[in-house]
């Protein structure tokens, strides 16, 4: 991240980018931002990210608290209110925050399903970063493979897409609900990019063969292959993606 400027700190511009700032301040940073494109092109991508999780996680808030925590919430004998209160605070908001963050409803009916949107949410954080997009570069290729590999605990090999127009960007390690997880980052001529998301196979056996998810405007295809499940992100059109995920399904067993 860049060094403050006196005159626009970087918590203005994160108050900005959230729309937390009156008209007079925001006409100040908009006048900043006319002669600092870099700092202008980071804004834009925290404002896409922040609109990818509103539009894969917005309509969790809307879905009725499960029957458990309802009953919760039913008079008890002897129980005092205040106890009775914050106990279910409590448990509506750690329920809430798991759904959130962990894709709870899905990873309790369909492991697939968990693993498709745990890599969308993967995908939308990291996708719109400008300068801090993966940990290692392709320019480190062979020691990215061999430390991710090394963390799995598998042989993970990086697919190349040169033949669709997409080059490697790198790479980086994210915690996964059962383990690490690794993420490779591809990028195009116009700055357009995908992620492949590898983790430790799933319980579920059944996603041998591919299988598609969207969540907001992001398309996934996921798979298992021997030891690892793989999910290919990007907005993109299903067909397009099919393609890039059939593509790195011949580049991992070749």
């Amino acid at each position: 991240m860049r060094q403050d400027h006196p005159l626009v700190r970087e918590d203005d511009l994160h108050r900005y980018a959230d729309e937390r700032v009156d008209t007079t301040e925001r006409q100040r940073i908009d006048a900043w931002l006319a002669d600092h494109p870099l700092e202008r092109q980071e804004v834009d991508a925290w404002r896409e990210q922040r609109r990818l999780l509103h539009d894969s996680f917005d309509g969790l808030l809307l879905e009725p608290l499960p029957r458990q925590l309802l009953d919760l919430a039913a008079p008890r004998p002897r129980a005092k209110a205040w106890v009775l209160a914050g106990a279910v605070t409590s448990l509506c908001f750690g329920v809430i925050i798991g759904y959130v963050l962990r894709g709870q409803s899905a990873a309790e009916t369909d492991p697939g399903e968990a693993l498709a949107r745990s890599a969308a949410i993967a995908y939308a954080v990291y996708a719109p970063e400008v300068r801090h997009p993966v940990e290692v570069g392709a320019d480190q290729e062979a020691h990215l493979v061999a430390w991710l590999s090394k963390r799995l605990d598998k042989r993970i090999r990086a697919p190349r897409f040169g033949a669709q127009g997409y080059a490697l960007v790198g790479g980086r390690l994210l915690p996964g609900d059962v383990g690490p997880v690794a993420q490779f980052m591809y990028q195009d001529s116009s700055g357009r990019r995908l992620t492949l998301y590898v983790r430790d196979k799933l319980e579920d056996k059944t996603v041998t063969a591919f299988r598609y998810a969207q969540e907001g405007k992001v398309s996934v295809f996921y798979w298992i292959d021997g030891q690892l499940a793989y999910a290919l992100s990007g907005e993109l059109p299903r067909e397009q993606l099919l393609t890039l995920a059939e593509t790195a399904y011949r580049e991992l067993n070749p």
